[in-house]
């Protein structure tokens, strides 16, 4: 069957059937076990090359091969069944030919578990002053001497991630920042609709490795539309919504969130990536997004910040020098079970040990709050969970934000009633 399938402005023609048996096999399996009656929620149950993962699910990004701060052996011991490993990064130090030496890099961590790894793109907003796109690919000087260069394009993001052996990788797109508008959004979401294309031609492993497609098009609902329509006819095993968590208004984030969740395939994972705040994933699992990752567990533990239900707290204020409580009375991480907020607050003053137990307690925190989303889910009382957290979390109604009230309204959960 000979398929045309419209891309900007541009026809591109090929044996579509076909290229999809061939390229797009799926290294998953994907059952929803529970699903909220009042949201969008739901729990599922993914099972990948290496092991299950239980959703909705939050990833906490070990970018050069571990966590900032503690080892994958400690990750596994909090519970973790998936984290992120970043293909740029890993591509640089310790690059691609180590990497296919060692066996990839579950060896080169000795981490047993799953691993999704970014493809570089997010790299185009973080290291844009650095970097050069065109739609061959996107050039990027080093960040570590300022000399050499890597022209990271869809099939080289490939090759990497091949030998980087994450169980889910994701395509190669064109991101731009969340607050960029006008022709440039229009440009990077077509864009990586081709780039996708390029990849599924480049991939090799799609019996072992799980091709997600990114939906883009900035805070542009008809930009949106477009990409999810043009990416769900390439059948990958998931997708990402990309493109947020840049600055934008969250009131227009979330409605971007619900549009994707809305208009994507129900009987595949949904990614949203860059999440990673108490009421952001509350409020997108509601929205009937399934999987998370953001660096803001471990990058604000290097500022001192632990996380709890009633919000965070700063360990290094000297209010905390002769307070002798755990620092979450209820968590059973080796921070909270052996330490004081007094001897933490020492620690995170002054070495480095206090930035590695707040780490500890900052993911077992996120990874029981995915644990306690999935159990509300399941008994059915999501929407009352949600209500208790935003209570625990903010104390006063009039301190909740305006944009989670209106997301959470969308799907029958009003929080002031």
């Amino acid at each position: 069957m000979k398929v045309s399938i419209f891309i900007g402005r541009r026809n591109l023609d090929f044996e579509l059937a076909s290229f999809l048996i061939e390229h797009m096999k799926s290294a998953l399996t994907w059952e929803i076990i529970a699903k909220c009656s009042t949201t969008k929620a739901r729990v599922g149950k993914l099972i990948l090359p290496h092991g299950l993962v239980d959703t909705p699910v939050f990833m906490p990004v070990g970018t050069q091969g571990t966590l900032k701060g503690i080892t994958p052996k400690q990750l596994e011991e909090l519970g973790c069944q998936i984290m992120l490993n970043n293909t740029y990064h890993l591509g640089l130090r310790p690059g691609q030919e180590l990497l296919e030496q060692i066996g990839g890099s579950h060896n080169f961590q000795n981490w047993s578990r799953n691993l999704l790894t970014d493809s570089g793109g997010f790299q185009m907003v973080s290291l844009l002053k650095l970097a050069k796109i065109t739609e061959q690919g996107v050039e990027f000087q080093s960040p570590h001497d300022n000399e050499s260069t890597m022209l990271l394009t869809p099939e080289h993001s490939m090759s990497l991630q091949n030998s980087i052996g994450a169980d889910i990788i994701m395509q190669l797109d064109d991101v731009v920042s969340s607050l960029t508008t006008g022709k440039r959004v229009e440009e990077a979401m077509y864009r990586s609709i081709r780039w996708l294309d390029r990849c599924i031609n480049a991939h090799q492993k799609s019996d072992s490795q799980n091709l997600f497609a990114i939906i883009q098009g900035g805070l542009d609902i008809n930009l949106r539309k477009k990409c999810v329509e043009e990416m769900i006819l390439r059948d990958t095993p998931g997708y990402a919504i990309g493109g947020l968590s840049g600055g934008e208004e969250k009131d227009i984030f979330w409605r971007v969130v619900t549009l994707c969740t809305d208009l994507l395939p129900k009987n595949k994972p949904i990614y949203c990536m860059g999440i990673g705040y108490t009421e952001d994933l509350v409020v997108c699992s509601a929205l009937g997004v399934d999987m998370y990752d953001c660096v803001f567990p471990t990058r604000t533990a290097r500022f001192g910040n632990a996380l709890t239900p009633k919000g965070s707290l700063n360990l290094k204020s000297v209010k905390f020098s002769k307070d002798f409580q755990p620092i979450e009375k209820d968590c059973d991480c080796v921070a909270c079970k052996s330490y004081t907020r007094s001897y933490i607050h020492l620690q995170a003053t002054k070495e480095t040990v206090g930035c590695h137990l707040i780490t500890l307690h900052n993911v077992a925190y996120q990874l029981r709050l995915m644990r306690n989303i999935r159990q509300a889910i399941i008994e059915d009382r999501f929407p009352l969970f949600v209500k208790q957290t935003f209570k625990d979390l903010f104390g006063n109604e009039e301190k909740y934000p305006v944009w989670a009230i209106n997301a959470l309204k969308s799907v029958n959960i009003d929080l002031l009633s």
